[in-house]
């Protein structure tokens, strides 16, 4: 399995420190040939700021192979300005960027960066886990289809939409490796199908 952790700006290298202390290969992805060169099965889009990641992610030709990949089911983790790069509309003005998650956004819902603190909440299926949240966005509203997975102070900060995991936190500050689990368990499961339908195409295939 091989993990590629979108590394143009933001806290990517603390994503990177989490997987790889799971056991599980990354790369960085800088530009459109690390995209062409290295075929992952994972896709993880930091923190940081969400105008900057999308302007680099034009100019570097990174958007459309990257949003036609996860149309394609590329399972994904985004974070804080990562679900705010997927989000189809984002309410205080932003032009979307990839678009793929039926979902509206709140930039900087919570405040700025002094508005920044910790809670620990219910996380689905999970349990309680830690929460911190910079400068951070929330769910405003959702379409069909996607799973509220988190809330806080009655506002949505986790949701998912087929193989795209969305929070409004930063799981990489915290020392808990469940939902990166959990990511790996939707990559893990599309792998498996991918698997078993190469198997049946090749039965049907197979002469004696």
């Amino acid at each position: 399995m091989l993990i590629g952790v979108l590394a143009l700006q933001g806290s990517f290298a603390e994503h990177i420190k989490m997987l790889n202390d799971m056991g599980i290969r990354t790369v960085e992805l800088r530009n459109h040939e690390d995209l062409l060169k290295y075929p992952i099965d994972g896709l993880v889009l930091p923190g940081g700021e969400s105008t900057v990641q999308g302007k680099l992610l034009r100019e570097l030709d990174m958007m459309d192979f990257l949003k036609e990949s996860i149309q394609k089911g590329l399972p994904v983790l985004a974070t804080c300005a990562g679900l705010i790069l997927l989000a189809k509309e984002i309410a205080n003005g932003e032009k979307p960027h990839f678009a793929t998650m039926p979902v509206r956004i709140r930039r900087n819902g919570f405040g700025r960066q002094v508005a920044s603190f910790h809670a620990d909440s219910d996380f689905s299926d999970i349990g309680i886990i830690p929460m911190t949240f910079i400068r951070a966005p929330y769910v405003e509203a959702i379409s069909e289809g996607v799973e509220i997975l988190a809330s806080v102070n009655g506002l949505i900060v986790a949701v998912r939409y087929e193989n795209q995991i969305g929070l409004s936190f930063h799981p990489e500050l915290n020392n808990d490796y469940r939902i990166y689990r959990m990511f790996i368990d939707i990559i893990e499961s599309r792998n498996l199908c991918a698997a078993s339908y190469k198997i049946a195409v090749s039965s049907l295939a197979w002469k004696p």
